[in-house]
C-alpha cells in the first residue's frame, strides 16, 4: 500500500516539486518575512527557526536521496536533478552544503550499477527494475547531456557526475546483450578523461569528503568508496596512465632542479589527488565499516573472518578479483616511488591503515618492504616506505643533530644537508610519523612489536630527537607518536621514567646550569612568539595518555622529591592559568589548549581517592637530607579547588565565558573545543563536590595546617567581573542549552543536584535565580527544556550516548526537585514547579501554561511525561520506556501532595485541570518485568498519592470525586474502559459493585486486588559464594564494611569501594606463586562483585516490594477508615474485606514468599480484621427484620439478638459473608501465626491483634439489663435454641483447638517473654480463648506445661520495676501495662473453678504477699496544697499509677475467693496472709482519708475481700503451725480490720452529708458524668460489702455461742433525726474503736429503700429512651453523646450520634440495674441484722445487773489450748462498746424501733420485694423478716 502511494506521488512529479522547493526556500528570505511580522524572538528562537528552515530543505533533499537509493529515478527526473546540480555552488570553505551533497549522492545512486557483480537471480531482477536499462533513450539522453561542453558552475561537480557516468557505462558494457548501446559504452574512456581533466579527485577531496555531514550518512561513504574502487578496478589502464604521467612529471621536475630552472607550471597532479582522496576518505570510520579492508589482500588469513561489502543488508562475498586489483594498486604505487608522490602515498597508507585489521596489514606491508634488502647495510637502497628505512633515517637525524657540527662521515648521506632538516624532509617525516601513529593507535601488536625491536628502538630515538633543536611542529608530531605508544601500560611505565630522565620538562634544577631547558622554555620563548602552540598541546596529550595508562607514584625518586608535582605545576601555572592571556594566531587554538590541559586535570581528579596517608607528610631521603615527598596530584587539585585559588577563579570565569559564547548561538572558531573545555570544568567541579566530604573529614583528623572551604560555599562567592554572586546561575544557564549541548546540561544538573542538599544554600539560590526576571525565565525554560527532551531509555549505538546523557540529566533534575522539596521553603523546587515565593506557598493558584501568564514549569513537564499514553489501553508510556524517570516523577508529585504547604494547590490542579489520578490509576497495575524495582516504586508513589486524594476529598465532602476513585479501585464489574474522563459518575447513587447479585458471569478482578497480584512475594536469592582463594567469612566481613546508605536510604554495598579493597589485597601479594595465580584471583574477584551486585539488587527489590506493599496497605486503610462509610454498602464492604484478606493471606502463606514482607502484610491483616469485625458487628446491631410497628431495639431487648427464625426472617449465617468465610479467615490467620515460627514476634503481635478482633465478632455486644430476662423459667433458658454468637464461638474454638499444642506453645511462649506489646497481646489472646474454651484444653496446657507457674513467678520479678514506677517521673510505663495484662489474664483464669485451684496451687497469692510495691502507697494530699495545677495529659499521677498496680491484685484475690468453692478456706487463709503482710497499706485505705472515685474503688474491692477472708474462723484453718504470740498478732489484725470496717458504715451508710457534699464538689469540677456513676456505685458496694461482713461475722460465731454475737449497741439515736445526725456530734459519728449503734442499720435501711425507688425510676426512663432513641430531642442526644465523647460531637453524623447515645443509655441502664441489685441486697442484709439484734436484745439479753451471763459463752476459737487466755480479749475486742447495756437502753431501743420501723417503711420494703426481688425469684425473704421484726417489736418486756 505504501509503495503504491509513493509511486503515485512520484508520477505526479514529486521530484520537480522537491527540487523547486529546495531552490526556493531560503533562510534570509524567510527571516525577512518573519521580521516584518515580528515573528522572531531571542537569539535562541532565531537559531531554532533557522535550524527548522534548514532542516526542511535538508529533509526534502534527503527524501529524494532515500528514494534514489532504493529505486533509481527515471529519465526525466534524472535530467531535472542534473539540471539542478548544474547551478550549484560551494560554501565559503569550498565544501558542498548538506542539501546539495544529498542531491549529488541521489544522482550518483541513480548511476549505481554495483549489483551487476552479484549472483545471477538477483541481478536479473535488478536489471529489469533499473531505469538506466529499461527506459528507452535513458542512456542516450543522459550521455548527450553530460557530454555537453557547456561548463557547470562547479566544474568539479560536473567531473564527478561524468566519472560516475563513465563507470556506469563501463559496468553496463560487461552485460551480455548490450551491443545496441555500443556507441555509448565505447565512449566511457573519453568521459573518464573529461572527468580527470576537470580535477575530479581534488573536487571529491575538498568539496565532498570534506563536507560537514559526509560522515554522518553511511551510504555516502559507501557510494564514494564504490566510485573510487570501481575506478581503480574497472579502468586499470587509466590508473596506469596516471602513474606514468606522474613518473614523467617527477623526472621533469628533477631535471629542472638539476639545471636550476623553475619547474614547469602545467604539471598535472591527478595521481597525487587520487591518493590524497583515498587517504582522506578512509581516515575517519564512524560506522566501523572498515571499507579500506578491500585494499588489502591478506597473504595470511586473519583470525576474524569478515564478510566484505555487505551491501543493503544482502551479505555476499565480493569476488577476490577486485580485492586483488586494489591490493596490487597499493603495492605497486609504493615501488620505485618518485619523490613527488612520496608524501601523498604515505597519506594514502595512513587512510588505509585506519581500523584494527587494516592497521595490521599496513604494519606487515611496511615490515616486508624493508626486509627484502636487508643485505644492503646502508638502507639507502631499500624501499623508502618501510620501517627499516624510516627508523634508520630517524637515528641518523638524531646522530647528526646531537653533535653541534656535522662530522665528515655523515655528510655522505644524501638526505642530510649540514643545516639540519629541510622543509621537504620535515613534511616527509611528519607524514611518516602520522602513519606510524595511526598504525600503533589501532593495533596493539604493532605497538609492542615496534617498541621491542632491538635495532629500531623508536621510543629512545624519538626522545633523543626531542632534545635536539628541531621545529616545534615536528616535536609535536614526535610527542603525539609517543602518546600513541603510551597507550600500552607496559610501555607507559618505562616511558614515564624515560621522560623524567630526558628532562623534556625540567623537573630537576641543576645549580651550575645557566639557563632553563625543556618544554617550558619552548612555550614561553618560541611558541608564544610564534603565537602557535603545537608542542604544548602535544605534551598535554602525551601526559593525558600516560596518566590513564599507568601512574608511577615514585616518579623521579633519587633526583628530586618523588611525585608528579612538577608536571602538574607546569600544566597548572604555565599552561592553564596563562592560556587566556597568551596571543593566538588561530583563534580556535586558545580553546584547544584549554581543552587538553583540563582533560589532564579531569583524569587526575577522576582517579584520585582521598586516603589517610595523603594527609600525613611522607619523608624521603635525598642526597643525605630528609625532604617531604610531593602529595598525589589529585590531592593538590582538590586543595586548589577547595580554596579561592586562581585555578578555581579561572575555571569559573571560563564557565561564564562559555555560557556567554553559547548564548550568542553564532558559530565561532574552536566552538567544539570550548564546549569540551567547559565540560571538563564542570566535571572537575562535580568530582570535587563528590570527594570533598571525605577529603575534609580526613583533613580534619590529620595534623596538616591546611585550610579548605566546601566548594558549594566557594561557588556562592562574588564573581569579580560582574560583582554579583552569580557562579551557580552561570552553571545553571547551561541547562538552557540542553538540546544543543546535552553533556554540559548533564554536568550542570549534576552539580546543582549536589549543591541543593544544603538548606542554607537553597535559600540563597532561590534569591539568585529569581533576582533578575529575564534570567529567571531562562533558567526555568532551561530546566523545563531538559525535562521535556524525549529519548527512550534503551537505544542502539546510533542514537549514541547523547540520548543516555539527556535521560541522566532529567534524572538529576528530578532528584534535585526531590531533595529540595524535603527542605523548608523557600526552596528551588517550589520556584521550578511554579509555586508562589513572595506570598505563602499555600496561596498559589496553579494553572496550565499560558493561562493568566503562567509559564510552563517543571510540574507541567513532569505531568506531560506521565500523561503520554494514558488515553490508550497500554497506559503511560514513560512507565514502560523510561521506568526510572517515571518513578521519580511520581515521587515528586507525591511529595507535593504530601507536604502541607503545597498539597492544597497541587491536589486542586491535578483534580480539576488534569484529572491526573483517575487517568493514572485506571492503568494500574503496571507490568514491566524488566524493571521490576522501578515499576514497584512507581505504583507505590501513585498509590500513596491516591490515598492522600481519597482522604482529602473525604474530609472536604467532595463525594463525587471520592466515589469515582472508589469505583475504580473496588468495582468487580467491568467499567466502560477509558471513557471521556467523566465516566463513572453517570449514576451517582450506584454503590460500589451495586449489581452484585445479578450478573456474576462477567465479574472482573477488583483493581485493588489486581494491584496486589502484581506484587511478586517470592524473591530469588543469589547463590551463596563458592570461593577457592579468599576466605568466605572474611569476604562477608569486608562486604559488610563496604555497606553504605544510598539515596533512597537502603543499605547497599558500595561495589566500587569493594572492588578497590579486593584489588589492593591482590596487589599486596608477593612472590611468583601470586603472579601465576593472578588471573584466577581476578576471576574470583569478579565472581564476588557479581554476587554483591546481585545482593544489592535483592535488597533494593525487597525494599521496593515493602514500599509498594506499605503503599497498598495505606490505600486500603484509607478506603476503609477515611472514606465516608455510606459510599460502600455494608454488604460489599464485608465482601471486599474478605476478598482482600483471603488474597493477602494466600500470597504470604505461599512457601516461596519472602519473610521480609511479613511485617507489612501482618499490619494490613490487622487493619483489615479490625474493619471486618467492625463491619460485621455494625451489621449485627442493625435490626434483623423489624416490622413497621416494632421498635429499633425490639430484638436487642431479648437476651440475644436472634429471635427464633420465623418464616420471613431466616437467619442464614452470622454475617452477610457467611460463617464459612469467617472460618477460612480464622484458619489463615492461625496458619500465618504458625508460619512465623520462633522469630518475628512483632509480626505475631499484629496477628494476635487481628485474632482478638476476629474473636470479638462472636462476642455478644453490651446489652441493656432490662430486668426482664429473669422472667423466663430455668427450663425455658435451658431449652432455648443456640444463638448465632454461641454457634460461631463454638465453631471458632473448635478450629483453634484443631491446631493443637503447636499453636498453644507459640502463644504461651510469647505471653511469657519477648517484646512488651507482644506479651500484652498474647496475654489478651489467651484471656479471650480461655474465656470461651468450654473444654478447658488451653487451661490444662497452661498448667501442665508450666507456663502458668512461670507467669505467677514473674510477679515477684516485676516487683522491683513496678516500685520504680511510683517515682514522680517514671522511666517508662511499659512494665505497668504488661503487669496489668498479666493480672487481667490471671483474673480470667481464676474465674474458672479449675483455674482458681491451679492458681492457688502455684501460690499466686503468696507471690503477691511477697511483693513490696503494694506497701509503697503514695501519700494522699486531701487539702490539695500540692496538687498539680494542670493534670498530666497522658502519664497518670503517682496515686493513679499505684491504684493501677493495687486494684488488679485486689480483684484477683476477690475472684479467687469467689470461685474457689472447694478450697475456700485455703484460699481465704492465703488472702488473709496477703492482707496481713500489707496491713499498713490496708489500714491506710480503710481509714479512707479522701473521697475520690479511685479511693472508693479501692475501698469497695478491699471491703469485699475482707468480708470473705478476715473472719475469725479462718485462723483455725490456717495450715501454718502458729505459736501463741503470732496467733495473738493475727487476731489483733483481724480485730482491727473488723473495727475499721464497722467504722466505714457510719461514714458511708450513716448519714447523707458526705454524699451530698461530694456530689456538689464533683459538679463544680465539671467532671464527667460517668465519674458520678462510678462514685455512687462504689459507695453502695462498700455498704453492701460491710453489711455482708457483719452478717458473716454474726453467722460464723453463732454456732459457738448460744446467742449470736452482737455487733451494734442497742441505740437507735442515729435514726431519730430525720435530717441526719445531730449537729453537736463530732464528724465521725462514732469513733471507730467504739461499736456503732443499731441506728446506723435502720438509717441505712431507710436510705437504701429511698435510693431504690429513685434508681428504679431512672432505670425505667432510660429503657424507654433506649427504645425510642430516634424520637429524642436533639439537645438530649447531644448531652448523651458528650458524656461518651466530650469534644467534637458537632462534627459527627446523625447516625453516629445515635450510636453514641445508645451506647451511653445501655451503660446507664446497666449501672442502674447494678445499683438496684446492691440496694436490694443491702436492704435484705440490714433487715436480717436488725432482726437478729432485736431478737437478742429484746429476748435474750440480760441487762447490767446480771452481766456475767454475757461472757459465760465458750470461747470464740476452737483452739482449746489458747482458749483461756484469749477468750476475754477476743470478745472484749468485739464488745468494747457493749460492756454496759442497761434495762433503760433496752426499753429505749424498743420504743425507738417502733417509731423508726413504721408502716411507711414496711410498705416500701414490701413494694420493693414485689417490684424487684420476686422477679429475681427469692420469693418472700423481706416479707418474712418484716413480719418477724414486727412481731418482736410487739412483745412487751415485762
Amino acid at each position: 500500500m505504501t509503495t503504491r502511494f509513493t509511486d503515485e506521488l512520484m508520477q505526479q512529479g514529486l521530484t520537480y516539486k522537491v527540487l523547486t522547493l529546495v531552490s526556493q526556500i531560503d533562510v534570509n528570505n524567510e527571516f525577512e518575512k518573519l521580521q516584518r511580522e515580528r515573528g522572531l524572538g531571542s537569539e535562541k528562537h532565531r537559531k531554532e527557526v533557522s535550524d527548522l528552515i534548514k532542516e526542511c530543505r535538508q529533509s526534502l533533499a534527503e527524501s529524494l536521496f532515500a528514494w534514489a537509493c532504493q529505486s533509481p529515478l527515471g529519465k526525466d527526473d534524472t535530467l531535472l536533478l542534473i539540471g539542478h546540480l548544474e547551478r550549484v555552488t560551494v560554501e565559503a570553505n569550498g565544501s558542498l552544503d548538506a542539501v546539495n551533497l544529498s542531491l549529488l549522492m541521489a544522482l550518483l545512486y541513480c548511476f549505481d550499477i554495483s549489483f551487476i557483480e552479484q549472483n545471477t537471480e538477483e541481478r536479473d531482477d535488478m536489471i529489469h527494475q533499473l531505469p538506466l536499462l529499461t527506459e528507452r533513450q535513458y542512456i542516450a539522453t543522459i550521455h548527450s547531456r553530460l557530454q555537453d561542453s557547456q561548463p557547470w558552475k562547479l566544474p568539479g561537480l560536473q567531473a564527478t557526475v561524468r566519472l560516475a557516468w563513465a563507470l556506469a557505462l563501463r559496468g553496463i558494457s560487461q552485460l551480455p546483450d548490450v551491443t545496441a548501446l555500443a556507441e555509448f559504452t565505447e565512449a566511457d574512456e573519453a568521459m573518464a578523461e573529461l572527468a580527470v581533466a576537470d580535477n575530479v579527485f581534488l573536487f571529491l577531496t575538498e568539496s565532498v569528503v570534506a563536507a560537514e555531514n559526509f560522515y554522518q550518512e553511511e551510504f555516502y561513504c559507501r557510494r564514494i568508496h564504490n566510485l573510487i574502487t570501481d575506478f581503480l578496478a574497472l579502468m586499470p589502464m587509466k590508473v596506469k596512465q596516471l602513474r606514468n604521467r606522474a613518473d614523467e612529471d617527477a623526472r621533469m621536475i628533477h631535471m629542472s632542479m638539476q639545471m636550476g630552472n623553475e619547474p614547469p607550471i602545467s604539471l598535472r597532479r591527478d595521481l597525487e589527488h587520487l591518493m590524497l582522496l583515498i587517504g582522506e576518505l578512509y581516515k575517519k570510520n564512524p560506522f566501523h565499516l572498515e571499507l579500506a579492508l578491500e585494499y588489502w589482500c591478506p597473504s595470511e588469513p586473519l583470525q576474524t573472518t569478515t564478510i566484505l561489502g555487505s551491501y543493503l543488508g544482502v551479505a555476499h562475498q565480493r569476488p577476490p578479483q577486485r580485492q586483488v586489483v586494489l591490493s596490487k594498486f597499493v603495492r605497486q604505487m609504493g615501488d620505485l616511488l618518485p619523490p613527488t608522490i612520496y608524501i601523498p602515498y604515505l597519506k594514502m597508507l595512513r587512510g588505509l591503515a585506519s581500523g584494527p585489521q587494516c592497521a595490521h596489514y599496513c604494519f606487515s606491508l611496511l615490515k616486508v618492504n624493508g626486509s627484502s634488502h636487508v643485505e644492503n647495510i646502508q638502507g639507502a637502497g631499500g624501499s623508502p616506505v618501510s620501517w627499516e628505512h624510516f627508523f634508520h633515517s630517524l637515528m641518523l637525524y638524531h646522530e647528526h643533530l646531537r653533535k653541534d657540527l656535522p662530522s665528515a662521515d655523515s655528510v655522505q648521506y644524501r638526505h642530510l644537508p649540514s643545516r639540519g632538516i629541510t622543509q621537504k624532509e620535515q613534511d616527509g617525516l611528519i607524514a611518516f610519523l602520522q602513519l606510524t601513529t595511526t598504525i600503533i593507535t589501532w593495533s596493539e601488536n604493532a605497538r609492542l612489536a615496534l617498541c621491542e625491536h632491538p635495532q629500531w628502538t623508536p621510543v629512545v630515538v624519538i626522545l633523543g630527537l626531542l632534545q635536539c633543536s628541531i621545529p616545534p611542529v615536528l616535536k609535536a608530531e614526535l610527542l603525539k607518536t609517543l602518546a600513541a605508544f603510551g597507550k600500552s601500560p607496559e610501555i607507559a611505565a618505562s616511558l614515564w621514567q624515560s621522560l623524567e630522565y630526558t628532562q623534556i620538562l625540567q623537573t630537576v634544577r641543576v645549580p651550575s646550569q645557566r639557563q632553563a631547558i625543556g618544554i617550558e622554555v619552548e612555550l614561553n620563548e618560541i611558541e608564544s612568539r610564534c603565537e602557535e602552540y603545537p608542542l604544548t598541546r602535544a605534551f598535554c596529550q602525551l601526559i593525558s595518555t600516560l596518566v590513564e595508562s599507568s601512574f608511577p607514584s615514585n616518579l623521579g625518586a633519587g633526583l628530586r622529591p618523588p611525585g608528579f608535582d612538577p608536571y602538574l605545576q607546569f600544566l597548572r601555572d604555565c599552561v592553564f592559568l596563562r592560556f587566556r592571556t597568551r596571543a593566538y594566531r588561530r583563534a580556535a587554538e586558545k580553546w584547544e589548549v584549554a581543552e587538553v590541559v583540563l582533560e589532564v586535570f579531569y583524569k587526575l581528579l577522576r582517579d584520585y581517592e582521598p586516603q589517610l596517608e595523603d594527609f600525613v607528610d611522607q619523608f624521603v631521603e635525598l642526597q643525605g637530607e630528609e625532604i617531604i615527598a610531593y602529595k598525589p596530584p589529585g590531592f593538590n587539585l582538590m586543595y586548589h579547588l577547595l580554596n579561592e585559588s586562581p585555578m578555581l577563579e579561572l575555571a569559573l570565569s571560563l564557565l561564564e565565558e562559555g555560557v556567554k559564547q553559547l548564548d550568542t548561538y553564532a558559530p565561532f572558531p574552536g566552538k567544539k573545543h570550548l564546549e569540551k573545555a567547559v565540560q571538563h570544568c564542570l566535571a572537575l567541579l562535580n568530582l570535587t563536590l563528590q570527594k570533598e566530604n571525605l577529603f575534609m573529614d580526613l583533613l580534619r583528623e590529620s595534623q596538616l595546617a591546611l585550610i579548605v572551604s566546601p566548594l558549594e560555599q566557594l561557588l556562592q562567592g562574588i564573581n569579580p567581573r560582574t560583582k554579583k554572586a552569580d557562579n551557580v546561575v552561570n552553571i545553571a544557564r547551561y541547562l538552557y542549552h540542553g538540546n544543543t549541548n546535552p553533556e554540559l546540561a548533564f554536568e550542570s544538573a549534576k552539580i546543582l543536584c549536589c549543591i541543593s542538599c544544603n538548606t542554607n544554600i537553597q535559600i540563597k539560590l532561590v534569591g539568585d535565580f529569581t533576582h533578575d526576571q529575564s534570567v529567571s525565565q531562562r533558567l526555568m525554560a532551561g530546566f523545563v527544556e531538559c525535562l521535556d527532551s524525549e529519548d527512550p531509555e534503551e537505544f542502539g549505538e546510533l542514537e549514541n550516548k547523547l540520548a543516555g546523557i539527556r535521560h541522566e540529566t532529567r534524572i538529576h533534575i528530578l532528584n534535585l526537585l526531590i531533595t529540595s522539596l524535603e527542605r523548608n521553603p523557600p526552596s528551588l523546587a517550589l520556584y521550578l514547579l511554579g509555586f508562589e515565593l513572595k506570598k505563602p506557598v499555600s496561596t498559589t493558584n496553579l494553572q496550565d501554561p499560558g493561562v493568566l501568564g503562567c509559564p510552563r514549569t517543571c510540574l507541567h513537564a513532569i505531568l506531560n511525561i506521565l500523561e503520554k499514553g494514558t488515553e490508550g489501553r497500554t497506559g503511560p508510556t514513560a512507565v514502560r520506556e523510561l521506568p526510572q524517570l517515571a518513578e521519580l516523577c511520581y515521587q515528586v508529585i507525591y511529595q507535593l501532595c504530601a507536604c502541607s504547604d503545597t498539597s492544597g494547590p497541587t491536589m486542586r490542579y491535578l483534580r480539576t485541570s488534569q484529572d491526573f489520578l483517575f487517568s493514572q490509576l485506571q492503568h494500574l497495575p503496571f507490568s514491566n518485568k524488566e524493571y521490576e524495582i522501578s515499576m514497584l516504586n512507581q505504583m507505590s508513589w501513585l498509590m500513596k498519592t491516591a490515598s492522600i486524594e481519597l482522604r482529602v476529598t473525604s474530609l472536604n465532602r467532595q463525594r463525587s470525586h471520592t466515589q469515582r476513585l472508589l469505583h475504580l479501585l473496588l468495582d468487580d464489574m467491568p467499567v466502560k474502559p477509558y471513557s471521556d474522563g467523566e465516566g463513572g459518575i453517570e449514576d451517582e447513587n450506584r454503590s460500589v459493585s451495586g449489581f452484585l447479585h445479578f450478573d456474576t458471569a462477567t465479574k472482573v478482578r477488583r483493581k485493588i486486588l489486581s494491584i496486589l497480584d502484581s506484587i511478586d512475594f517470592s524473591q530469588e536469592i543469589p547463590e551463596p559464594l563458592q570461593l577457592d582463594f579468599f576466605d568466605r567469612a572474611q569476604i562477608e566481613q569486608v562486604i559488610a564494611n563496604c555497606e553504605h546508605k544510598n539515596l533512597r536510604g537502603q543499605t547497599v554495598c558500595n561495589v566500587k569501594f569493594l572492588h578497590r579493597v579486593l584489588i589492593a589485597e591482590v596487589n599486596a601479594l608477593q612472590g611468583m606463586a601470586a603472579i601465576g595465580q593472578r588471573p584466577l584471583l581476578m576471576e574470583e574477584i569478579s565472581t564476588i562483585l557479581q554476587y554483591v551486585v546481585g545482593r544489592n539488587k535483592l535488597l533494593q527489590c525487597l525494599h521496593a516490594k515493602r514500599h509498594v506493599l506499605e503503599s497498598w496497605r495505606q490505600l486500603v486503610e484509607i478506603i476503609l477508615t477515611a472514606c465516608p462509610q455510606d459510599l460502600i454498602q455494608a454488604e460489599d464492604r464485608q465482601l471486599i474485606i474478605r476478598d482482600i484478606l483471603q488474597d493477602v493471606h494466600d500470597k504470604i502463606l505461599d512457601d516461596e514468599a519472602a519473610q521480609e514482607l511479613m511485617p507489612v502484610v501482618a499490619g494490613a491483616v490487622f487493619t483489615l480484621t479490625a474493619h471486618l469485625s467492625q463491619a460485621v458487628r455494625t451489621e449485627q446491631k442493625q435490626p434483623l427484620a423489624v416490622g413497621p410497628g416494632e421498635s429499633h431495639y425490639a430484638l436487642m431487648l431479648d437476651s440475644s439478638f436472634s429471635s427464633p427464625p420465623s418464616a420471613e426472617n431466616p437467619v442464614v449465617g452470622f454475617a452477610s459473608i457467611g460463617d464459612s468465610s469467617l472460618h477460612i479467615i480464622l484458619k489463615k490467620l492461625l496458619d500465618f501465626i504458625l508460619k512465623t515460627g520462633g522469630g518475628f514476634q512483632r509480626v505475631r503481635t499484629h496477628l494476635y491483634g487481628s485474632l482478638l478482633y476476629y474473636l470479638q465478632i462472636a462476642q455478644r455486644p453490651d446489652e441493656p439489663d432490662t430486668l426482664e430476662a429473669a422472667k423466663k423459667t430455668m427450663w425455658e433458658r435451658l431449652t432455648a435454641p443456640e444463638d448465632v454468637f454461641s454457634k460461631l464461638q463454638r465453631e471458632n474454638i473448635a478450629i483453634i483447638e484443631s491446631y493443637g499444642a503447636a499453636l498453644m506453645e507459640v502463644v504461651c511462649r510469647d505471653a511469657c517473654d519477648g517484646h512488651e506489646i507482644g506479651r500484652m497481646l498474647a496475654l489478651a489472646l489467651l484471656d479471650r480463648i480461655v474465656s470461651v474454651d468450654k473444654q478447658q484444653q488451653w487451661l490444662l496446657y497452661l498448667s501442665n506445661s508450666g507456663y502458668l507457674k512461670v507467669l505467677v513467678d514473674s510477679l515477684v520479678e516485676d516487683d522491683h520495676t513496678l516500685q520504680s514506677l511510683l517515682t514522680p517521673q517514671p522511666p517508662l510505663l511499659k512494665a505497668l501495662y504488661t503487669y496489668e495484662s498479666k493480672m487481667a489474664f490471671l483474673t480470667r483464669v481464676a474465674k474458672i473453678q479449675q483455674g482458681a485451684l491451679e492458681l492457688l496451687r502455684s501460690g499466686v497469692i503468696m507471690r503477691l504477699a511477697q511483693c513490696h510495691v503494694y506497701d509503697m502507697r503514695p501519700e494522699m494530699d486531701p487539702q490539695g496544697m500540692f496538687v498539680m495545677r494542670d493534670p498530666p495529659v497522658f502519664i497518670p499521677t503517682p496515686v493513679d499509677r499505684y491504684r493501677q498496680i493495687l486494684l488488679p491484685a485486689l480483684r484477683l484475690c476477690q475472684v479467687i475467693l469467689t470461685s474457689s468453692m472447694a478450697q475456700h478456706l485455703q484460699a481465704a487463709g492465703q488472702v488473709l496472709q496477703f492482707l496481713i503482710s500489707h496491713s499498713d497499706t490496708i489500714q491506710a485505705i480503710l481509714r479512707c482519708q479522701d473521697i475520690s472515685a479511685g479511693s472508693l474503688q479501692e475501698l469497695a474491692l478491699l471491703t469485699g475481700i475482707i468480708s470473705k477472708a478476715a473472719l475469725p474462723g479462718i485462723l483455725s484453718e490456717l495450715d501454718v503451725d502458729v505459736n501463741e504470740g503470732s496467733l495473738m498478732e493475727l487476731q489483733g489484725h483481724i480485730g482491727r480490720f473488723q473495727r475499721q470496717c464497722l467504722a466505714l458504715l457510719s461514714r458511708f451508710g450513716g448519714s447523707d452529708r458526705l454524699r451530698q457534699s461530694k456530689f456538689q464538689d464533683d459538679n463544680v469540677e465539671g467532671d464527667r458524668v460517668s465519674k458520678k456513676d462510678e462514685i455512687e456505685l462504689a459507695m453502695q458496694q462498700i455498704c453492701a460489702n460491710v453489711m455482708e461482713y457483719c452478717q458473716s461475722l454474726m453467722l460464723q460465731s453463732s454456732p459457738i455461742f448460744q446467742h449470736p454475737v452482737c455487733l451494734f449497741t442497742p441505740s437507735l439515736s442515729e435514726t431519730m433525726n430525720r435530717d441526719g445526725p445531730r449537729q453537736d456530734s463530732q464528724a465521725p459519728v462514732v469513733p471507730y474503736w467504739r461499736l456503732p449503734g443499731l441506728g446506723i442499720i435502720v438509717y441505712l435501711l431507710k436510705q437504701s429503700a429511698g435510693d431504690f425507688f429513685s434508681y428504679y425510676d431512672s432505670h425505667r426512663r432510660s429503657v424507654t429512651k433506649l427504645q425510642n432513641v430516634e424520637q429524642l430531642p436533639p439537645d438530649e442526644i447531644k448531652e448523651l453523646c458528650q458524656s461518651v465523647m466530650p469534644a467534637g460531637v458537632d462534627k459527627i453524623s446523625t447516625a453516629q450520634k445515635y450510636v453514641l447515645a445508645r451506647r451511653r443509655l445501655v451503660k446507664l441502664i446497666n449501672n442502674r440495674a447494678k445499683l438496684l441489685s446492691l440496694c436490694s441486697f443491702i436492704i435484705e442484709t440490714c433487715l436480717f441484722i436488725l432482726w437478729r439484734h432485736l431478737e437478742y436484745y429484746l429476748l435474750h439479753c440480760t441487762p447490767t445487773d446480771s452481766q456475767d451471763s454475757l461472757f459465760a459463752a465458750p470461747a470464740l476459737f476452737k483452739s482449746r489450748r489458747l482458749q483461756d487466755s484469749f477468750a476475754s480479749e477476743a470478745n472484749l475486742d468485739l464488745r468494747s462498746g457493749l460492756t454496759v447495756v442497761s434495762q433503760h437502753d433496752i426499753d429505749q431501743l424498743q420504743a425507738d424501733a417502733i417509731n423508726a420501723f413504721g408502716e411507711t417503711l414496711q410498705k416500701k420494703l414490701l413494694d420493693i420485694e414485689g417490684l424487684y426481688s420476686k422477679v429475681r425469684s427469692r420469693y418472700s425473704f423481706i416479707q418474712a423478716l418484716v413480719r418477724r421484726i414486727r412481731g418482736l417489736l410487739r412483745i412487751s418486756r415485762n
